[in-house]
């Protein structure tokens, strides 16, 4: 990236920053959603489905170290890394409905005729999602520790399990950004990246892939959520990670590259005209 590019990525993300300082209720709404459902499977599910996590006489649930605490405590440390997750993704929605404002506003449209780094538009936005998704993933974080979420492992793996959190944010911020591009709407933006939270509640972050049955397992393993997951559940806690630590590495990779590519190749398609 030369210089005048990096030079107009820090102004987009300047204004994308300026929109966060203006509205700090989205990034608490952000937060807000992932602490409910932290309470709500720990408090209201959390006594089941932590027992059939392990514990006396019962075999530990994969992904879990043997012998796991029974109950509400295991539920906490097995649940949270999947909050996580949804904190980041959770984040989408805001960057789609914001980038889709910016279209049918005719701003991108404006910054087509301008003498800015294209890249550096799109650029703008993801960083600033990805900003606004780890101060929401901070504030969940808080709750979790409050709550009886306490890591296992060394600081040096936090910092790692931090590191697949960016690397992941940056993923998804692509992927967003090309939805609220390819949205004819605020309204259409809002909904598309609906998806990505199913498929974070069709992933092993609520209960064990083993513990579903056979073809919705299969999914469960196999689909991108999982491994990062798995992954982070292994650098916090100290379980085994396997193949899912190159695995999660491998699909952010690709979400990036595909989300960037999609998002290169709409905005290119977008007409040049001045703002109404």
């Amino acid at each position: 990236m030369t210089a005048h590019a990096i030079t107009d990525s820090l102004t987009m993300l300047r204004r994308s920053l300026r929109r966060m300082r203006r509205y700090p209720s989205l990034t608490l709404f952000i937060a807000g959603i992932p602490v409910v459902l932290l309470l709500l499977f720990v408090y209201v599910f959390g006594g089941t489905l932590g027992a059939g996590l392990g514990g006396p006489g019962v075999p530990p649930a994969p992904g879990m170290p043997a012998p796991a605490v029974m109950g509400r405590d295991a539920y906490v440390a097995y649940v949270v890394p999947g909050i996580l997750l949804l904190t980041i993704v959770g984040a989408a929605q805001g960057t789609a409905i914001s980038v889709a404002m910016d279209m049918t506003a005719g701003i991108i449209a404006r910054f087509r005729t301008m003498a800015i780094a294209r890249v550096a538009v799109l650029a703008g936005h993801v960083v600033g999602s990805v900003i606004q998704a780890l101060l929401a993933t901070a504030l969940v974080i808080v709750v979790a520790v409050v709550i009886g979420f306490r890591p296992t492992t060394a600081p040096a793996a936090w910092l790692a399990a931090g590191g697949l959190l960016v690397l992941a944010a940056v993923g998804i911020g692509w992927l967003s950004v090309a939805l609220g591009l390819v949205s004819d709407s605020v309204e259409t933006a809002s909904n598309l990246p609906m998806f990505l939270m199913l498929l974070l509640f069709l992933s092993s972050g609520f209960v064990p892939a083993a513990s579903m049955p056979g073809p919705l397992g299969w999914f469960a393993e196999h689909q991108p959520f999982t491994p990062v997951i798995e992954t982070l559940r292994g650098l916090l806690l100290g379980t085994p990670i396997g193949d899912d630590g190159w695995i999660a590495v491998a699909w952010c990779v690709a979400l990036s590259l595909g989300g960037y590519l999609w998002a290169r190749r709409l905005y290119e398609r977008v007409p040049e005209r001045a703002a109404p």
